[in-house]
């Protein structure tokens, strides 16, 4: 022992000696043996102790349940997270260790999925249907990640049902180490707005519209933190909603993280007089430069640095509108507004709202500025390293896929989306729960990676990928609105997109430098998109629409990246806490639901408390004896 914690056993051992006549008999050297057990027992009870109190782990604990707002001036019944909606932030460090302990209080199944976040060799933490049962209702479960070599500004959603039409969702913040420099000043503070189109509709009344094969329609406001907007127009906004005041302080700087998580429609964002400079993009710090507006398509994530550097002499305007919408008269009256507020303001914000980008007659002109939308290859992220030293554009190419969605088509009588005609049908057991266990028949690794003209059909059929392989992805777009896809447990570099049909000779248009790497791109009307994507990541994974009726009517599939070693080589290893369905519901044991409120390091602190006193029982019973 070092010199320390010897005189610690030797006074274990001296308070022994005194208390025992067995020591006279013979027992020093099993004092001594009991006195190093007593100590190393309470090593690791304060190691334990320090993980669960220290920077290393973030453990929190969310109550999932309903509440009634009536952000559009109609009282409806929201999903909440500790009475919170949106929900509670995740502010968190890279490579920090989360364990998120989830209570269930809804009437129906859950899940939650962190957009954006890897999941490292950890599909089982995703939370979408293909790697997790569902949370049963008075049920809870702990989701336990680490944020692995991440940053940046990503959120977290209910995953099941269209349940996001109702909320449940909430920011997660991904910060810095201290040893890698942020490519830009610390601002002096940090503000998170979600955007989103907003039914009054409940989520449940939503569903049955897309199960009767109807559109869910224009949607009846735009709302920014989950609240309607100002009353910008005395004849469009009733009296007495609640609305976003941002206050400021004149000279500052601040960083506005913007998240689009609403149903379906494609936002225009933009701040009265102000420019935003865009630093980073879904865990990429991007090329920094100024937008008046920017369009966030659904499920997209950005951060601007926004500086207080006008006058003051009206609050001004934060503004959301549609975009990529029919020319319906009413999509017009459909906008989300808040206002931002200096701390000597002189007047209410008047007039119109800022002008969204005026581009009728140029189609390029929202994809001009995303292409624009670069990584700073210079900048280290969650490492040193700069981004631009993974050079994707000099790695070959081992896989193609080229997945094509078109208009809604009839299967089985049914109204569905597809991806190559195929339209996901989600098995009762989940895709990775059944490799496990060696199940047949649950999937099948036969969906089409080129599109074809053969008759649609409704599958569990998923993709196969080469682990390690350097895989391009083209989404190709056949219909007449932006599409949005969503790849977990992996960024991707959107190296390429374009009107018309993708063909191998549009590789010659593709960055191969600095293009942008996130995990959520959009695809234009008529257009393609290009991504490349190293698949180090081992797992069962989801691409899908990030439009939620096109998710909930199939547009979706998973992508299977195998180790050829075979499992619990790369992967980690299936959670103790498992939840089991479908075919393997007869493994799964009855819970004893947790009653505290109390975090994991109370949890610690009392299984401590607890190990010791079971350790000074066995020194006494050895000593009476």
């Amino acid at each position: 022992f070092p010199a320390a914690r010897r005189r610690r056993t030797q006074d274990v051992v001296r308070a022994i000696r005194e208390q025992g006549s067995w020591w006279r008999a013979g027992g020093p050297m099993l004092a001594r043996v009991v006195a190093a057990a007593v100590l190393a027992l309470a090593a690791v009870v304060a190691s334990a102790s320090a993980a669960a109190a220290g920077d290393a782990t973030y453990p929190v604990r969310w109550e999932v349940g309903y509440m009634t707002v009536a952000p559009l001036g109609v009282s409806q019944k929201v999903i909440a997270i500790n009475n919170q909606f949106p929900g509670p932030l995740l502010n968190v460090t890279t490579n920090w260790n989360v364990r998120v302990n989830v209570q269930n209080n809804l009437d129906e199944p859950l899940l939650l999925t962190w957009d954006g976040i890897q999941m490292r060799m950890n599909s089982w933490q995703d939370g979408v249907a293909g790697t997790n049962c569902p949370i049963p209702p008075g049920w809870n479960w702990t989701y336990q990640f680490q944020l692995k070599d991440q940053i940046g500004s990503f959120f977290y959603f209910p995953s099941l049902g269209l349940q996001r039409a109702a909320g449940g969702y909430g920011p997660v913040t991904v910060n810095n180490r201290a040893i890698v420099p942020v490519p830009f000043n610390q601002p002096d503070g940090d503000i998170t707005l979600f955007i989103g189109d907003w039914y009054t509709k409940s989520h449940t009344e939503l569903r049955d519209m897309l199960d009767d094969g109807k559109d869910l329609g224009i949607p009846d406001g735009i709302l920014i933190n989950a609240k309607g907007p100002c009353r910008y127009d005395t004849t469009l906004v009733p009296e007495g909603l609640q609305y976003e005041i941002v206050g400021v302080e004149p000279g500052k700087t601040y960083c506005f993280r913007v998240h689009n998580v609403g149903t379906s429609t494609s936002l225009n964002f933009r701040i009265q007089n102000h420019n935003m400079r865009l630093v980073e993009a879904e865990g990429t710090y991007t090329y920094q430069q100024n937008y008046t507006n920017l369009d966030i398509h659904v499920g997209q994530s950005y951060s601007f640095l926004v500086s207080m550097d006008q006058n003051a002499s009206t609050d001004y305007y934060i503004v959301a509108s549609p975009r990529f919408v029919s020319s319906e008269a009413r999509w017009h009256d459909v906008n989300g507004v808040a206002i931002l507020q200096y701390s000597n303001s002189k007047g209410s914000a008047s007039g119109p709202l800022p002008d969204a980008p005026d581009d009728f007659y140029d189609k390029y002109y929202s994809m001009n500025q995303a292409r624009s939308i670069r990584m700073n290859v210079s900048s280290g992220a969650a490492r040193p390293n700069p981004q631009g030293s993974f050079r994707y554009g000099s790695i070959n190419i081992t896989q193609t896929f080229v997945l094509k969605n078109e208009s809604p088509l009839r299967i089985d009588g049914k109204r569905r989306r597809t991806i190559n005609r195929v339209s996901y049908s989600p098995p009762e057991t989940p895709l990775r729960l059944a490799d496990l266990h060696n199940l047949t028949g649950v999937y099948k690794t036969d969906f089409p990676t080129m599109p074809s003209n053969a008759p649609p059909r409704r599958a569990s059929s998923v993709l196969n990928a080469s682990y390690k392989g350097f895989l391009e992805m083209v989404f190709q777009n056949n219909e007449t609105d932006v599409q949005t896809y969503h790849l977990d447990g992996y960024s991707f570099f959107v190296v390429g997109m374009d009107y018309g049909e993708w063909t191998p000779n549009s590789r010659g248009s593709y960055n191969k430098w600095d293009a942008i790497s996130r995990s959520t791109t959009q695809v234009f009307p008529g257009g393609w998109t290009a991504v490349l994507v190293s698949l180090d990541n081992v797992g069962i994974w989801n691409i899908r629409a990030e439009k939620l009726d096109n998710w909930y009517n199939g547009q979706e599939v998973y992508v299977k990246v195998a180790d050829p070693l075979g499992y619990n080589v790369t992967e980690m290893i299936a959670p103790d806490n498992t939840l089991y369905c479908g075919l393997l519901e007869h493994l799964q044991k009855p819970q004893i639901h947790e009653t505290s409120k109390k975090s994991s390091g109370h949890a610690v602190a009392r299984w401590s408390t607890q190990l010791l006193a079971t350790v000074s029982l066995i020194v006494t019973a050895v000593i009476g004896s």
